[in-house]
């Protein structure tokens, strides 16, 4: 997805750029990325601006990452500050996230998170996850941080397999969307009775409102958020912050 880049900040609180590697750039809350709101520009551009509150690292993360090919794929500001509130009001220490890409999501989560508190994330990719190496680091927060670079059902298994049911407090699901399904069964064994896990772009463009798209995708999300609405294990609200995110609380 392509970044349409601003001239400017459209409000007095934002920096006007942020440098990262010795190039000046945009902040990401100006880098508007293809289908990430459903909100108009402006609105979006406001609550990432004024309301959102993003560390200096956070800024350059997003705006980094905006810069890539696959950048469309990262979180926005909003859904960090979504992400921290959550896993705060649950009173997490121990948490997951199946997908983290450059690892916007997991640094949001991890502020969250007390200074002995364990975030294990999910992922194949060493290239993008470098990225989230070095920003992790430079918040001071690589410690609370365990980068576990395999297939998610993988370590899903292992972690239920070795007495890990039952023992997390907040789970985040951003991965591949025909294995959300097997995701959120994984997740909610792992969660205690009270934990939350939230679940990116379940609306995924609006598609799943369109009858006629059938793509694998779109179904897979489709029969996942009937299945949540309809499951007794769980209290659910589905809120429209950038594409869609699922809350479950495990009851």
């Amino acid at each position: 997805m392509a970044a349409i880049i601003a001239e400017g900040p459209a409000f007095p609180s934002a920096p006007a750029t942020v440098t990262i590697n010795g190039r000046s750039i945009v902040p990401a809350r100006v880098l508007q990325m293809a289908n990430r709101s459903f909100l108009p520009p402006a609105v979006d551009d406001y609550l990432t601006t004024v309301i959102a509150g993003e560390s200096d690292v956070q800024q350059r993360l997003r705006a980094e990452t905006a810069l890539l090919p696959m950048g469309g794929m990262q979180v926005g500001a909003d859904q960090g500050v979504l992400l921290m509130f959550l896993a705060r009001l649950v009173g997490a220490r121990k948490a997951i996230e199946i997908g983290t890409f450059t690892g916007y999501s997991a640094l949001c989560v991890a502020r969250a998170l007390p200074p002995d508190g364990r975030l294990i994330c999910c992922d194949v990719s060493a290239e993008w996850t470098a990225i989230a190496r070095r920003y992790w680091a430079e918040a001071g927060l690589a410690d609370r941080i365990d980068l576990r670079l395999r297939p998610a059902r993988e370590t899903l298994a292992e972690l239920l397999r070795d007495g890990g049911a039952g023992t997390f407090d907040f789970a985040f699901i951003d991965a591949d969307k025909t294995g959300y399904d097997a995701y959120y069964e994984a997740c909610l064994g792992l969660l205690r009775r009270g934990g939350m896990i939230a679940i990116d772009n379940v609306l995924w463009g609006g598609a799943v409102a369109d009858p006629s798209n059938t793509t694998d995708d779109t179904e897979a999300l489709r029969a996942l958020n009937v299945k949540i609405r309809d499951d007794p294990r769980v209290d659910a609200c589905l809120v429209s912050v950038g594409d869609g995110v699922m809350l479950a609380r495990k009851l």
